[in-house]
Formats: C-alpha cells, structure tokens, sequence
C-alpha cells in the first residue's frame, strides 16, 4: 500500500490539510505500507521555497515522518512537481501520438467569452472543440511558427464516468460535465489533474485520500488513467472541516495553519489525536488516542460523509490531558520561549531551565496550552504589592479586619528565618495561625495575597518554596543567577505588601 500527500507550497499548511495528511499517514502506517511527501510546486507564480520548509516542518512536527520525499529521496524522485517537467513533456507528447490529446490555439479572450455565454445560458462551462479537428500537420506547423498553444486532452465519447469512492460509493459525472480539458498550458507547465495522474502512476501509489473538494477532479484523472493504460488508484474524498457557523474553516473562525496553532503553545499529539476524530469514529468510546493506536485502528470504512466542525474547546481539552502526561523537561522546553518573550527568563541558561522546569509539575493543570503558561507563573516572576492591591478581586481580602493582623505576623515570623521550604511554611502558618486566632480563609487568603500578590493560584506549600528557589536563584553570582529576572523572596514581599497594605490603611482613616 502505498499513500501520498502532495500540498502546493503557497502558504501555511492548514488544519484541513493536516487531516488529510493525517489520514493518509495512518492508513499507510496501519497497513505497514509507504507514505510519500510530494511538493505540487508548478505553480511559479505562489510557490515558496519558504512556504515549502514550513510545510514540511509543521509535517514533520505533528509526529508524522515520511519514507520518500524531496528531503529524504526515494526510488520514484524526484519528488518536486518542478523537478520533473522533462517527465510532464513526454507523456503528454505520448497521449498525443495516440490520438488522447490535441493542440488547442483558441486565445485566453475567446475562451473567456465562450465562459461567459455558457454562464448566461445557464450552462456549465467547457471548451467547445474548436481544435479538436486540427490536423496534426497543421498543429504543428503552427507550434513551429511560434503560435502559443495548449494542449488538450480528448474527452472519449462516453456518456458517463463512475468511479468508486471508499467515503461516497459510486459516483457518476455525465460527459457534458467534463469537456476537453487543459493538460499543459501554453508555457509549458502541467495542468494539476495531468500532473498528479502521472506522478501517482509512476510513484505507484495505490490510495489517494484527499479533500472533497477534488471529487470534480476525479471523472478527469479516471479517463486519464484509462488514456494511459493505467489502474487508477482508490479514492477516498473527505468531508471539508468547517468552523462553528457551518461554514469552511477560514481565518475569520480564528487560527487555520498547523503553525498558529503551534505558535499559540498546543502540543502536536493534541493536535493530532483531535484531527483524527474529525470525520473519523474509532472503535469504542475512548477519544484520547496516541499516533500509534490510532494507525492501528485507523480504516477508511469508519470515515464518515458528514463534515466536521473545528471545535477549539475540545481542541484545549485534548491539550490539558496531553501537558498533565507530558513530561516536565519537555514541557520546560517549550515554554521557555513563551516565558523569554514575558520577560521573566533573560536566557536559557542551564540553571534558568532546570528552575522552569522545576515550576512544571505546579502549573501544568491549570494551563490549556503552553502559551498559558507565562501567566500562570507571573506571581512568581513579577510581584507588586501596589498593583496587588488595586486588584478587584483582592480588595475583600485585604479589606478584613484581620488581614493586616495575619500579614503583619507572618512578616515578624520571616524577618530572621531562613528561606521557606515546604515543611517550614507549614509551621510558619501554623504559628501564625495560634499568634492571631485566624483559621481558613481568614488566614490564608491573606497569607497567599501578601506572598503571590494574587487571590488564586497553585498551593501554596508548592508556590512558596518555588519562590524561594527563584530567589536564591536569581540573586546569585555569575551565570548561576544570569538566566533569570530577580526573583523577590518570601521574606521581602511579606515585608513590601504590610508595608502599602499598612500606607493604604492609614491614608484610608486620615
């Protein structure tokens, strides 16, 4: 078995695209088969080379490697649509000589006067055959004087094309449908449903599973292979992925590439567990399903004909589950670009890893992607008892009776004490707590407000002595202490916040 994905390099690689990829993927993998990477690149106009590198980048990221390409070669390269003109030249030169194929000189005004007349008849527009009489000779003494021509292919006279389609069943396009279309345009660049035709004949590939926007494509390529004395491969045409209005999924529903989501901090197995489900139902009700299980159960029987809405929030779901099982040097690794541009990491030194790191398992279940994950560490990175004090949700806190008094305790009990670790704080609080009478909230909301400068947050037995880590961190000599912003310990923020909570009581009575 052997499958391909063949995208045209004129811009992101978008989500619906990345299905297909996808599923071309797990069909080859499940079956222990091929899967082939193929640049479309005939078009000079819009493709990149950048656009390419992209491409095969968010491929390459989404876990799903393939076994011949344009970077790893193969036995059928080259693998750039661009790379194989020669080939294009000669088998349209071969359907010429047998009669499937015709020069056509009809200039771009009249064909586009001839659309126009068929539209305001109510008609679908196809070439009227003026060509298709020429005598060989003629044409090519024409070509040979330099007349810009195209060449066309010979639709048989059949009343019908039926094709099998593994999503749709059979599916049957009247001849009137089709006409005589272009195989090679006049600059001598292939028509798409000539080029893919040719190169998946002779890359041997056995399934084709693509978009449905490409079913009116496929009565073309059927007569081709016939043309070619080729067996056409089976086609399996997906539902488009659409947005939550119902409509295809474009950029005013949000992100569309593989890129921006990546750049917005969602994890590749996230995202590709959550593409599968879109169109395709595994057995069973399990939906968290890794790369492998759903290579192992993927089939094409279970794709279904309905389209399938981007739906973002399942989407984050997906994403909690996978940043709870992954793992915590990883999960560092990549938000610490995320962090850098918060500007709580100066560099990625070792020392500044290793700390992120440490900060992972604390945040990481109150984070939806990784792009989250900045905010969620800001209490320990950016404390400012004024700006904690104007917070909304902070004034209920700081405005009870007792909340100077357990603050102000807290701050004697830390004046001559060691940094905190886990189980000193602990006892910190529970002599604070015998010192002011205060239990429960009364004495932990502002015990967390003075430390974190928040009202909500991680637990504070595992925010404090992350805290204090960073302080000592932070403050310490040469590149130890380089990679991060200074970091303001227990002690100093328990001091700094009775200060202005004091400064704001007094201003308050006077």
């Amino acid at each position: 078995m052997r499958l391909r994905f063949a995208p045209s390099p004129t811009g992101h690689l978008h989500v619906g695209n990345a299905r297909t990829a996808l599923f071309n993927w797990l069909l080859a993998r499940g079956a222990q088969g091929t899967f082939v990477l193929r640049i479309e690149d005939t078009d000079v106009e819009r493709s990149t080379a950048e656009s390419e590198r992209g491409i095969l980048a968010d491929i390459a990221w989404l876990g799903l490697q393939w076994d011949e390409g344009p970077d790893v070669g193969g036995p059928f390269g080259p693998y750039r649509q661009s790379e194989r003109l020669d080939t294009y030249r000669a088998y349209a030169d071969r359907l010429m000589a047998e009669g499937h194929a015709y020069s056509c000189f009809c200039s771009a005004e009249r064909l586009e006067a001839q659309r126009q007349a068929a539209l305001a008849e109510g008609r679908v527009p196809q070439y009227d055959g003026t060509c298709r009489a020429l005598a060989p000779d003629e044409a090519r003494a024409r070509r040979a004087a330099g007349e810009p021509a195209v060449v066309r292919f010979r639709v048989p006279d059949v009343s019908e094309v039926t094709f099998e389609d593994a999503v749709r069943g059979s599916v049957t396009f009247k001849r009137e449908m089709i006409g005589d279309f272009v195989l090679v345009r006049s600059e001598g660049r292939p028509a798409y449903n000539f080029a893919v035709v040719v190169d998946d004949i002779l890359m041997g590939i056995t399934h084709v599973i693509r978009g449905e926007d490409h079913v009116s494509n496929t009565p073309r390529q059927v007569l081709l292979y016939r043309a070619l004395d080729a067996t056409p491969p089976r086609f399996a045409h997906l539902s488009l992925v659409m947005g939550p209005d119902h409509t295809p999924l474009s950029k005013r529903h949000g992100a569309t590439s593989v890129a921006e989501f990546r750049g917005r901090g969602f994890l590749p197995e996230a995202l590709v567990n959550y593409l599968a489900l879109i169109g395709w139902h595994p057995g069973g009700d399990a939906e968290i399903l890794p790369l492998a299980e759903l290579a192992r159960q993927f089939s094409l029987e279970h794709v279904g004909k309905s389209a399938g809405v981007f739906d973002v929030e399942k989407l984050s779901w997906m994403n909690r589950h996978y940043i709870k099982e992954a793992d915590a040097a990883r999960l560092a690794d990549l938000s610490l670009p995320f962090v850098q541009a918060a500007g709580f990491v100066r560099e990625p030194t070792d020392a500044a890893r290793a700390y992120v790191v440490s900060l992972m398992d604390m945040i990481r279940g109150a984070v939806d992607t990784i792009a989250d994950v900045p905010a969620r560490l800001g209490f320990i990175f950016a404390f400012d008892p004024a700006a904690a004090l104007a917070q909304e949700d902070l004034r209920h806190v700081v405005e009870a009776a007792s909340a100077l008094t357990v603050i102000q305790a807290l701050d004697e009990e830390l004046r001559s004490a060691p940094r905190l670790t886990r189980e000193t704080f602990k006892a910190t609080v529970n002599r604070v707590k015998d010192k002011t009478g205060q239990k429960g909230k009364a004495l932990f909301h502002p015990i967390r407000a003075a430390l974190t400068g928040q009202s909500g947050g991680p637990e504070l037995d595992l925010a404090v002595p992350a805290i204090e880590a960073g302080a000592e961190l932070s403050a310490g000599a040469g590149a130890a202490g380089a990679g991060l912003t200074p970091i303001a310990g227990a002690r100093e923020r328990v001091a700094r916040f009775a200060a202005a909570l004091a400064e704001r009581r007094s201003a308050a009575s006077s």
